[in-house]
């Protein structure tokens, strides 16, 4: 493959949507990365509030169970606020760049048997095959790790053209592992 090649995406804010916020990755509380933390915060002011309405029915020596119970609580809000938090600036990012994307009117990938670029409307992001570390390709889209990070939805482009990215990339990032 020594002539370039060039792939050009339809910039369609929902095709890209549909992908990144699958799952309730986007949702603050049932995201994949918060929903243990909210279900264990929930369960631990449930017991909180169930010892707290039997507090009259604990002796004076036993009242640390309380406090040790809402301790965790409190623990328990912390790792769930730090999670949210996470889930929040992340999601903040990626309507960011879906904006971009809304606003575009060029979507390119081109390349050759040296260099990977991704140009959005003549902000180019230029790479060496070497920059890259790993490929993972699912039915509906191919996301690539290195120097940047990418995501190339199937619906963004033609089956060809998904199809000559997958085969080009799996050979060229699997060749440098």
């Amino acid at each position: 493959m020594n002539e370039e090649k060039v792939i050009t995406l339809k910039p369609d804010r929902k095709i890209f949507e549909d992908i990144y916020f699958s799952g309730n990755q986007g949702s603050l509380l049932f995201s994949p990365t918060t929903k243990g933390k909210t279900i264990t915060t929930i369960a631990a002011a449930v017991i909180v509030f169930i010892v707290f309405l039997l507090k009259d029915l604990l002796s004076k020596e036993s009242f640390g169970v309380l406090y040790f119970l809402s301790f965790i609580f409190l623990l328990c809000a912390v790792f769930l606020s730090v999670s949210v938090n996470k889930v929040s600036r992340w999601k903040k990012q990626v309507n960011r760049y879906l904006n971009v994307l809304e606003r575009c009117t060029i979507y390119e990938i081109r390349f050759d048997k040296n260099f990977f670029t991704v140009n959005i409307d003549g902000e180019k992001e230029t790479s060496e095959w070497k920059d890259f570390e790993s490929i993972d390709s699912t039915h509906d889209f191919i996301s690539l790790e290195g120097k940047y990070s990418y995501m190339f939805p199937r619906k963004a482009m033609s089956e060809k053209e998904y199809s000559l990215l997958k085969n080009t990339l799996k050979e060229k990032v699997k060749t440098n592992q």
